[in-house]
């Protein structure tokens, strides 16, 4: 059995390292554009669908990366927008990231892997939080072990506040996420019979590109763990740094505004945003040009700094 986390590796390797975030908020899409919709609900599934479609023809990217926040916020009809999501993004051959940051004890985590990795909701890839402590990840690892799930764990996040916990120093030495990354590292050996033979473990590490010094450490540290990577284009993480990050084991590198909102600098639109005459497609195409631009600049920066192929 070839592991999600696997399958993310190699489609990285083939189409670039570019995860497109379907971080998709209503008020992301132009309003004349929105009406021609049902719902704000509506809209964004339609939107959703464009991009997907788009990046298949085109093939560069090596995942989508789906924002449940931004679903749940659209109530009822918001959720049936994502599960749609997430079933055409994985029948368009894609992995599929759903990033819930999920972190429960007991019972309620066992209920959270069931709702995200069977049924209506069901996905490739998880987000996970472990600050309840690592018991909440054990129903998440046994999916990956007997369904070829995978989970990423929050290690070093992209924001500001990352330096309130993950970067706190511990009594016995070391930072908070420095004992999150001795226990990725202890799963990673617990899994590495069943999955022999493949090149890196279900269970990867969020990490995010804002800070050099940082990416450098981690990726020296821990070689065998595959990234998913935030803060690159609209939070201001930069290329060179995911560069540092691609090494080794690799990673995927996620934008979402950056992509989604690409139209509102696309040089080529600005005549159509001021007289209010957007289409579906403009936007659209806008969206796939960012991808396209992206995949090519995160490449230039992974063969220069020697994670390329």
């Amino acid at each position: 059995m070839i592991h999600n986390m696997q399958r993310l590796q190699e489609a990285a390797k083939e189409f670039g390292p570019l995860c497109v975030g379907l971080d998709t908020d209503p008020s992301y899409i132009p309003q004349n554009v929105a009406k021609e919709c049902k719902s704000p609900a509506q809209a964004v599934l339609a939107y959703n669908m464009a991009i997907i479609e788009r990046v298949k023809e085109k093939k560069c990217a090596s995942c989508f990366k789906v924002q449940a926040a931004y679903y749940e916020a659209m109530g009822l009809e918001g959720m049936e927008v994502y599960a749609k999501t997430l079933r055409a993004v994985r029948e368009a051959g894609f992995v599929c990231i759903s990033d819930i940051k999920r972190g429960d004890i007991a019972a309620s985590a066992d209920a959270y892997a069931r709702a995200h990795f069977e049924g209506d909701f069901e996905t490739d890839i998880i987000t996970v939080n472990p600050y309840m402590g690592f018991e909440t990840l054990e129903p998440f690892e046994k999916y990956c072990q007997s369904k070829g799930k995978g989970v990423f764990v929050l290690l070093r996040t992209s924001n500001p506040g990352a330096a309130d916990i993950e970067q706190q120093e511990l009594k016995d030495g070391g930072r908070v996420l420095d004992r999150v990354g001795k226990e990725l590292n202890r799963i990673k050996d617990n899994m590495a019979q069943t999955f022999a033979g493949q090149t890196c473990s279900p269970v990867g590490a969020v990490v995010g590109c804002t800070h050099q010094a940082d990416a450098a450490a981690i990726r020296a540290e821990y070689p065998d763990i595959f990234f998913l990577i935030p803060g690159y284009g609209a939070q201001g993480g930069a290329a060179d740094i995911c560069g540092t990050l691609l090494q080794n084991a690799g990673g995927t590198v996620n934008s979402s505004r950056g992509i989604l909102c690409a139209y509102k600098k696309d040089p080529a639109m600005q005549d159509k945003i001021a007289a209010s005459s957007l289409t579906l497609d403009d936007i659209a195409s806008s969206a796939l040009r960012a991808c396209l631009a992206a995949k090519e600049e995160l490449s230039r920066f992974q063969e220069k700094s020697g994670g390329g192929k």
